[in-house]
């Protein structure tokens, strides 16, 4: 695994990719490997594609992506996938779209368990009311980016 540590504007992340896809994006403050950062091309063009998204300069990412899941978590991460910039969805709406409509909270868990959150967006998912719930970036990240992405709260 190649792994890149770098700064942002709501503070340090980091990449991790294996065998040239992305498998992870650590947020601020949540705990990431013991390895040396070493940036490489692709992990250097994901940094790029983030800072361009988190300066309102991007909508759409264009990199490969592996997130390793069960395949549940894996239909629910590409449920996230075609929920479009600017838009959310609810847990029901998501469960709903996986064809296990009594599975929110399993969607809910997916979510938790998303290796690469902002490029799988689970920011975009909130509670039945419109409410924000929760996000491992904690509560003010998630915010942050949906108000990058017009939503006022």
């Amino acid at each position: 695994m190649d792994f890149y540590q770098f700064s942002t504007p709501f503070g340090p992340m980091a990449l991790a990719e294996e065998h040239g896809a992305i498998t992870h994006l650590y947020l601020p403050g949540c705990p990431t490997p013991r390895l040396v950062s070493h940036p490489t091309p692709l992990l250097l063009e994901g940094e790029r594609q983030l800072l361009e998204y988190l300066g309102g300069q991007r909508k759409v990412f264009d990199l490969p992506l592996s997130p390793q899941g069960t395949p549940f978590q894996c239909r629910v991460w590409q449920a996230l996938e075609d929920i479009p910039w600017g838009e959310t969805r609810t847990y029901r709406d998501i469960a709903q779209a996986v064809n296990s409509p009594r599975g929110f909270r399993a969607v809910g868990m997916a979510n938790h368990h998303n290796p690469i959150p902002i490029f799988i967006p689970c920011h975009r998912v909130v509670g039945a009311d419109g409410s924000l719930t929760g996000y491992a970036g904690g509560l003010e990240l998630k915010q942050a980016l949906l108000s990058l992405e017009g939503h006022i709260f």
